[in-house]
């Protein structure tokens, strides 16, 4: 039985595998101040509008209404998995799982999986990837969800931020804390914890030396290159990103890069000049 993905924006999926394999996206709203902007702004647009914006665009999840409306376009016979970011930095899959609720009590023939990833932006990228090639091959929706699930559970992922002003406008980082930071020209290494929640890795000077230990961060695990994928996310900086990319595989012939920019929900608390890999 045929088995449609569907994932969030906060996954960064880059648009060639969402065309490729069909991944249907829903998207987070994003308002500067009561604005909202269009889903299909430029990520080139939207960075410009934030950079000239006294205050940080505003995030929210979807509504179950646009999931449940995602859900009645698949047409009949086909599964539907939905690959969300993590719960503990988003509500949008308890929203799908309303979703689902609704789905379900209307009557609807198709069995639904909602996967709560514990990651996002580029490990998101990485797993809804890995899920939208094994739904062509696999046997069952069952199947896939343990594929999924085990997948999920070995993805590592970290970034380096350029400036910490979006973190601490948002409220993720103490005000002084950061401005301390910011003076001293302190980068954090951060990682995607096993729960799904932004951990300090290290703190180093500048961003140079944040970028040798985000690499070096590749050596901590085996990686089958035949086989492996990684991705590589950048927050507009895509000079920077392609200098990352090549530096990753003069030392780690991965198979396959999947490489896009973040978009409007992630970019958002990144700020501009953040770097993410996962793998």
């Amino acid at each position: 039985m045929p088995i449609k993905i569907i994932t969030d924006s906060g996954s960064d999926l880059p648009l060639e595998y969402a065309e490729k394999y069909n991944v249907d996206i829903v998207h987070l709203p994003v308002h500067f101040e009561h604005d909202l902007m269009p889903e299909d702004t430029d990520t080139k647009a939207f960075y410009a509008r934030m950079r000239d914006s006294k205050e940080l665009p505003k995030t929210a999840s979807p509504s179950p209404q646009v999931f449940l409306n995602k859900f009645k376009e698949v047409e009949a016979g086909t599964d539907i998995m939905v690959v969300c970011m993590s719960s503990n930095i988003s509500s949008t899959y308890q929203t799908a799982l309303i979703a689902k609720e609704m789905y379900e009590e209307e009557g609807h023939p198709n069995a639904i999986e909602i996967i709560d990833s514990k990651t996002f932006s580029g490990g998101l990228s990485l797993l809804v990837a890995m899920t939208a090639k094994w739904s062509l091959t696999c046997s069952s929706l069952e199947e896939l969800k343990v594929m999924v699930l085990d997948k999920a559970e070995e993805v590592t992922a970290y970034f380096t931020l350029d400036t910490l002003e979006n973190v601490i406008k948002g409220g993720r980082l103490n005000r002084l804390s950061g401005a301390v930071a910011s003076v001293l020209n302190i980068k954090l290494l951060l990682k995607i914890s096993d729960e799904g929640t932004v951990e300090v890795v290290e703190k180093t000077r500048g961003l140079p030396k944040a970028l040798t230990h985000l690499l070096a961060k590749l050596e901590d695990k085996q990686h089958d290159y035949e086989k492996a994928v990684i991705a590589i996310v950048h927050s507009n900086c895509e000079k920077l990103a392609l200098e990352i990319k090549e530096r990753i595989l003069e030392k780690h012939p991965f198979k396959e890069i999947l490489f896009s920019s973040m978009g409007p929900v992630m970019g958002t608390y990144a700020g501009e000049g953040g770097i993410g890999v996962a793998f």
